[in-house]
């Protein structure tokens, strides 16, 4: 696994050619591990002939962009979450994409209604539960049975305030109004086996470990879990469950890429962009990161067939954004974290 470069040293210096435009090369900026897109970006380079550079970063990826404005060297913009995907529309930093291509790959509930963002692979938001002590849970398993009783002193998650349970709690407003999302987070936080904590491997870990006995935590951190010698006792602990079967569905968000508002090379961004929804990507997608590709027709990987099939919530992603600020309000209400 190639070492993940700080966030100082990304992109907080110039990409290396003296200019940023070039024939045959297109600029990336990425909050995504090098070594999750790597071999997308060499299989696109070996195609095309188009060199691709890398910028990556942990985070201040819109900050940089606001510092170099119309001079940076950006084109194709690469990151996880929803709510970050947002946050560069909103901040107008991304530029409209009008391509054939993209929209055939990708279904409108996964792209922005005006086409300044697209999603790339789904990431579902399951539930963890102790193989020993609950066992799989069944079809008409919710994640508002979350704040029942029955699991009193039996939760781990994260903090609330992380992206991806935010971006949970806001298709919880969305389907259920804001008023029972309010009350099942006072439930889930009545119901927590210890203040919220670590990211969601480490709610595996106490799972296993016997602290808690479900957790929150999405899907394809099985995938990691099984693929580290150190952790994959942690995996054969629990089994991964597909909340909303008989509801509204499993909550899914996505990892996506948007076109920097003032790329230079801003054709080849474009044939960067339609390379990493067609087939040949998502099926690299699917099988080095655990995720589900966006494109529909293209299989899961076989380890995460294994898990089951599920039914995705059919809620836009941008209902899902429109609720970011009153998920966090919500929070605050209640002290999650606290």
């Amino acid at each position: 696994m190639k070492k993940m470069l700080s966030a100082s040293a990304l992109v907080l210096g110039v990409l290396g050619s003296t200019s940023a435009f070039a024939a045959d090369e297109v600029n990336v900026y990425s909050y995504r591990q090098p070594f999750l897109i790597e071999p997308m970006l060499d299989a696109f380079t070996k195609e095309t002939g188009i060199k691709v550079n890398v910028k990556f970063a942990k985070e201040g990826l819109a900050e940089k962009l606001m510092q170099e404005g119309e001079y940076s060297p950006a084109d194709v913009l690469l990151t996880v979450d929803i709510a970050r995907l947002k946050e560069l529309d909103n901040k107008d930093l991304v530029q409209a994409l009008d391509s054939e291509v993209i929209e055939a790959n990708v279904p409108a509930q996964f792209r922005d209604n005006d086409d300044r963002w697209f999603a790339l692979t789904l990431r579902s938001r399951g539930v963890y539960s102790s193989r020993d002590r609950v066992g799989k849970l069944g079809n008409d398993f919710d994640y508002m049975d979350l704040a029942k009783p029955e699991f009193k002193g039996k939760i781990c998650t994260r903090s609330g305030k992380h992206p991806y349970n935010v971006s949970l709690i806001s298709a919880i407003i969305a389907n259920h109004g804001e008023a029972e999302a309010k009350a099942w987070l006072e439930g889930v936080k009545a119901n927590l086996a210890r203040k919220p904590q670590g990211n969601d491997r480490a709610q595996v870990k106490a799972i296993s470990e016997g602290l808690c006995d479900v957790s929150l935590g999405n899907s394809y951190y099985l995938g990691k879990m099984l693929a580290d010698e150190q952790q994959v006792p942690w995996a054969e602990s629990v089994y991964l469950n597909y909340p909303g079967q008989n509801a509204n569905g499993t909550h899914v968000n996505v990892s996506g890429m948007a076109m920097a508002k003032y790329a230079p090379n801003k054709e080849n961004a474009q044939k960067l962009m339609e390379f990493l929804t067609s087939e040949a990507a998502q099926k690299m997608y699917a099988e080095l990161n655990y995720e589900d590709p966006v494109k529909p027709g293209v299989a899961s990987s076989e380890l995460v067939a294994s898990w089951g099939e599920y039914r995705a919530d059919d809620l836009s992603l941008e209902k899902v954004a429109e609720n970011h600020e009153k998920a966090m309000k919500l929070l605050d209400e209640v002290k999650f974290d606290l």
